[in-house]
């Protein structure tokens, strides 16, 4: 049983002011896994205090001073892995062998990055008669989902570390739990009192009071449109700088010179990633109306070698969602798909056989989905593929393009020039062309509703700088 009773701030672990408590469930056995304190408008308050009290003297600290620090916390990192992913596990159910390498081992690849970002990066430059200074923004709130819990805030810590920033966090209430581990890991690096502070609480209360604080000056956000739109809104009152990267409902499209199998494949895979539960998944597959039989077979094929089950185990493949909530949620888009006539290829909305507790959900395709419908409209968040036909070259990028989301998306041709130019016309952040790899070094974020800002690489770093222009005289 995990139960924490204090926050970490100003670097010590403090009892919270709150009393409340938030109980943590595991997703796979509906057991109580352990609990954390909900954080209140104090306990925010000393956080944040405690950062603002350290911001001065950490921008001072040498770049290379500041790396060496991030490199501390990667070995700390890397000597808890097992226990890491074992605990991510039981906190949020992605399968242990896929954990050990996106929940833990992308992290500290995305923070060694940025130690070396921090030693190479340019922090001064001349430009005719002025200096211009890139300087730290200042106290950085940092709040940040429950589906990567470590990635999601390494993709922030370390930009803001490398900078020069100090750093409040909020995890998602949902799977904090890896959060108290990470503390530990930054404690035990030695890094300054104040740099780094950690709270829990809920989104409306301690994420809000974070939010509007008078001394937070950046807001670094993770998480769903609507949370996003809403700390959009508080920050703007208040002339705060945001990062948001929020929801998405990406495309594969595939051009009918493409090799189907390879296309359908990769994109069912990119689908059913934690369970469906990421935010740049390819949950839309666009296919050719002369090739929707074919492309219906293989992505049926693929998903039926998805084994549901005990994400601790070595055989899953698919672990359960994070919540009932979810689960719920989940469920009724998928009945939602039924109503509205789609083709139901495989999956549904019952529980997967031999599966009477947890938040399981079948693997679940969708053929001849509507665009417009509410399945290929939403994002769900859950292992449920949507297959669209087109006609003709600008159909399809007009239905990859007709959502009210841009974040990811995939082109398929046998021809790369072809398909560099519909990637060029796609509206969202990131395209990949013919399975290219996901990059840690290019920018990362979105168009329309997915987000606000980039991340990731050099790019990251630009979020949590401001630029001052000095004019010599001579």
């Amino acid at each position: 049983m995990h139960i924490q009773n204090k926050f970490f701030i100003n670097g010590e672990w403090v009892a919270a002011d709150a009393t409340a408590r938030i109980d943590i469930f595991n997703p796979a056995t509906d057991e109580r896994l352990g609990s954390v304190p909900d954080a209140n408008a104090v306990d925010v308050d000393r956080a944040v205090t405690a950062a603002r009290g350290a911001q001065e003297a950490w921008r001072r600290v040498l770049p290379q001073a500041r790396a060496d620090f991030i490199d501390r916390i990667c070995a700390g990192l890397k000597a808890r892995t097992e226990e890491l992913t074992d605990l991510i596990a039981a906190d949020i159910g992605m399968p242990r062998k896929m954990g050990r390498r996106m929940q833990v081992g992308l992290p500290i690849q995305i923070l060694e990055v940025c130690a070396r970002h921090a030693r190479e990066f340019s922090f001064e430059e001349r430009v005719g008669n002025s200096l211009v200074l890139r300087e730290p923004v200042g106290v950085a709130a940092c709040i940040t989902p429950w589906n990567y819990p470590l990635f999601q805030i390494a993709t922030k810590l370390g930009p803001a570390l490398a900078t020069g920033c100090t750093v409040v966090w909020k995890p998602s209430e949902v799977a904090p739990l890896a959060a108290f581990v990470l503390a530990e890991i930054i404690q035990e690096a030695g890094l300054p009192p104040g740099v780094f502070n950690l709270i829990t609480g809920y989104g409306p209360t301690a994420g809000e009071a974070l939010v509007i604080h008078p001394e937070v000056n950046l807001i670094s956000m993770t998480g769903s449109t609507r949370a996003g739109a809403r700390i959009g809104a508080l920050a703007a009152e208040r002339m705060k700088r945001v990062t948001l990267e929020l929801g998405g409902k990406s495309a594969a499209v595939v051009l009918d010179d493409a090799d189907l199998e390879a296309a359908v494949r990769a994109t069912v895979n990119s689908c059913f990633l934690n369970s469906g539960q990421t935010c740049l998944a390819l949950t839309r597959l666009i296919v050719p109306e002369a090739r929707y039989a074919e492309a219906a077979r293989i992505a049926t094929e693929v998903a039926a070698r998805f084994t549901v089950g005990d994400p601790l185990s070595d055989t899953a493949k698919l672990g359960p969602l994070v919540s009932t909530a979810q689960r719920d949620r989940v469920v009724s888009m998928i009945r939602q798909g039924i109503a509205q006539g789609a083709e139901l290829l495989c999956g549904g909305p019952e529980r997967p056989a031999g599966l009477d507790r947890g938040c399981y959900v079948q693997p679940t395709v969708f053929g001849r989905v509507a665009p417009d419908s509410v399945i290929a409209q939403e994002e769900i968040f859950g292992p449920v593929l949507s297959i669209i036909t087109y006609r003709d070259e600008e159909e399809a990028i007009a239905i990859a393009n007709g959502t009210a989301y841009g974040l990811s998306g995939a082109v398929w041709s046998a021809d790369s020039a072809r398909a560099l130019r519909v990637a060029r016309r796609l509206q969202t952040g990131q395209v990949k062309i013919n399975g290219g790899a996901f990059n840690i070094e290019a920018p990362f974020g979105g168009y329309k509703q997915s987000g606000l800002g980039r991340e990731m690489g050099r790019y990251g770093l630009d979020e949590f700088l401001q630029y001052k222009s000095l004019q010599l005289s001579a």
